[in-house]
C-alpha cells in the first residue's frame, strides 16, 4: 500500500489523526490522548506506522479498534469532503466573507457579519452540550443554496436551531411574528418550522424547531408558541436537561446520518 496521507482533525480540543488512502477512505486513526493507533486492517500496519512516523511522540499501542458501533462504521467510511462534523458555526458565512469582504466604506455594518456573530454565539453555546451526550452540527448546506444554522442531537431528541442577532434589542414574539427592536415584525417562526420540517424529512425523525436569540436585551412571548421554542443563547444549556427521547445508540446513529452531506442532497 502506498500514497497514504494523514489528516489531523480537532473536536473540542481533542486531536485525532486519520490515515487515508488516496480515494479518501480511512485505514486507521491515531488518538494522541490514548496513545493508540487503531488499524482497520492488520495488513496495513507497516504502511500506517510509516505514514504516522513524524506524528508519533512516544510509545503507542497498535491494534484493531474496539468493536465499532454501526454509527462508528458509517463515520469511518465517510469521505472527508462529505463529513459536515468539522464545520464551524457560520461556516458558509465565513467562506462568503473571505471571498467577498465587502466595501470598507459601508455606511451600515454588513448584515452578514451580524448574522455570523449570531451563529458563532449560538454555536458556541450548543457545543458546550457535547459532554452531556449531545452532538451539534453547524452550517448544513441544503439544495438551492439554503442551509440550516445548527442541528442538535441528544438524549432529549433532535432540534433545528436558527440563530438571530438580537444584541441589546428588545424581542417580541407573537407567533409567527417576531419583532426585533423597532423593526417591522417578520414571520420568522414560519422559517424556523420550515427548517425543522426539512430536517425531519432528511433524517426520517421528528426534529423540533428552535429560534435562538443572540444576546437580546429582553424577550417577550405574548402568546403560547405552537411546537417551536424561542430561547436566549444563555438558555440553550437547558437542552441538556431534556432526556427520555433517544437512547445513546440512537443518538450516535442519527448523528452519523446527519453529518453525511449526502443525507441532505435529496431535499
Amino acid at each position: 500500500m502506498n500514497g497514504l496521507r494523514v489528516i489531523p482533525t480537532w473536536r473540542h480540543g481533542q486531536e485525532r489523526l486519520y490515515v487515508c488512502r488516496t480515494d479518501g477512505r480511512n485505514v486507521a486513526w491515531y488518538d494522541r490522548e490514548s496513545a493508540r493507533v487503531n488499524l482497520l486492517s492488520e495488513d496495513s500496519r507497516a504502511d500506517v506506522l510509516d505514514a504516522l512516523g513524524p506524528f508519533l511522540t512516544g510509545p503507542v499501542t497498535v491494534g484493531p479498534p474496539p468493536v465499532p458501533t454501526p454509527a462508528e462504521l458509517a463515520r469511518l467510511t465517510l469521505h472527508p469532503d462529505d463529513d459536515l462534523a468539522p464545520n464551524r458555526p457560520g461556516e458558509a458565512l465565513v467562506i462568503a466573507l473571505d471571498r467577498d469582504p465587502g466595501s470598507a466604506h459601508r455606511l451600515r455594518p454588513d448584515p452578514r457579519r451580524r448574522a455570523l456573530a449570531a451563529e458563532q454565539t449560538v454555536g458556541e453555546a450548543l457545543d458546550h452540550l457535547e459532554g452531556a451526550g449531545w452532538h451539534t452540527l453547524h452550517s448544513i448546506p441544503l439544495p438551492g443554496g439554503d442551509r440550516l444554522h445548527h442541528v442538535v442531537i441528544g438524549p432529549g431528541g433532535l432540534f433545528s436551531v436558527r440563530a438571530l442577532y438580537a444584541r441589546k434589542q428588545r424581542v417580541r414574539v407573537a407567533d409567527p411574528m417576531v419583532t426585533l427592536g423597532r423593526r417591522e415584525p417578520q414571520p420568522l417562526l414560519r422559517r424556523v418550522r420550515a427548517d425543522a420540517d426539512r430536517a425531519s424529512y432528511a433524517l426520517t425523525a421528528e426534529v423540533r424547531p428552535v429560534l435562538a436569540l443572540a444576546d437580546p436585551a429582553d424577550l417577550q412571548i405574548v402568546v403560547p408558541l405552537r411546537e417551536a421554542r424561542v430561547l436566549r443563547d444563555t438558555e440553550l444549556a437547558g437542552l441538556a436537561r431534556l432526556g427520555g427521547v433517544l437512547k445513546p445508540a440512537d443518538v450516535e446513529s442519527l448523528h452519523a446520518m446527519a453529518r453525511d452531506r449526502r443525507t441532505w442532497t435529496r431535499l
